[in-house]
């Protein structure tokens, strides 16, 4: 894996504890558990509205929580790739046998993918886009996004417009502990106009975007076709 120039600073968290952390939270508590499901079944619409595409790469899988979901598809390849080996090791060992036999896993940076240009049908990029504050990062990513995908990407961010994104703006902003001591903010709400320009300028037109409550939650999953 060749390492990418970009680096944001909460990367340095994924630490196997962690890694095994966040494989257990996601199936810890009724809302946790119903949150999924939610996001799940948000995601699943997305790619049916993509057009069902057979060879996905999964940017970055975290700890596999979307696989079972994405080898529904009898017939579809997938490349299941996180920038930390720790989350890749947590998920091959935390996820079905039998779906994990479905996945290419790879480690790599979504900043500088290990992927030939046009290498897969669809980039599947969950909980990443609101990690990253500075528009220069995320139009690289998506610009790598787009060299990768021979077709479509879908993803997820925060938005505004919405109830949760208003109380957040009008509340303290949440901040996390670096390693070092230093805060940092690390999550961002990004306005729809911003990203959908932003989008644009990376080369990709919207076909659609799906909401998890809409008016309600933050959370958006766009559905983008290269131009």
């Amino acid at each position: 894996m060749k390492k990418a120039e970009v680096e944001l600073d909460f990367s340095e968290k994924y630490t196997r504890e962690h890694a095994e952390r966040y494989l257990r939270k996601h199936s810890t508590g009724l809302t946790r558990r119903l949150s999924t499901w939610r996001e799940v079944q948000i995601a699943r619409q997305a790619l049916k509205s993509a057009g069902e595409p057979q060879q996905v790469l999964d940017l970055p899988c975290g700890a596999g929580r979307f696989w079972p979901m994405l080898a529904e598809q009898p017939g579809r390849s997938i490349i299941g790739a996180d920038n930390s080996a720790d989350m890749l090791a947590v998920a091959c060992q935390g996820q079905p046998r039998d779906v994990v036999a479905r996945v290419r896993p790879m480690q790599t940076s979504a900043f500088e993918i290990d992927l030939p240009d046009n290498g897969v049908d669809s980039v599947f990029s969950m909980r990443l886009l609101h990690h990253i504050g500075q528009p220069q990062d995320r139009l690289r990513m998506l610009r790598e996004f787009h060299r990768v995908s021979r077709d479509s990407v879908i993803l997820s961010l925060w938005v505004d417009g919405n109830y949760k994104a208003w109380k957040k703006a009008r509340g303290r902003k949440r901040l996390d502990m670096a390693a070092d001591g230093s805060r940092y903010q690390n999550r961002f709400v990004i306005p729809a106009k911003t990203i959908e320009a932003e989008f644009r300028e990376a080369g990709f037109t919207v076909q659609e975007h799906l909401d998890f409550i809409p008016l309600y939650a933050m959370w958006r999953i766009y559905i983008l076709r290269k131009a």
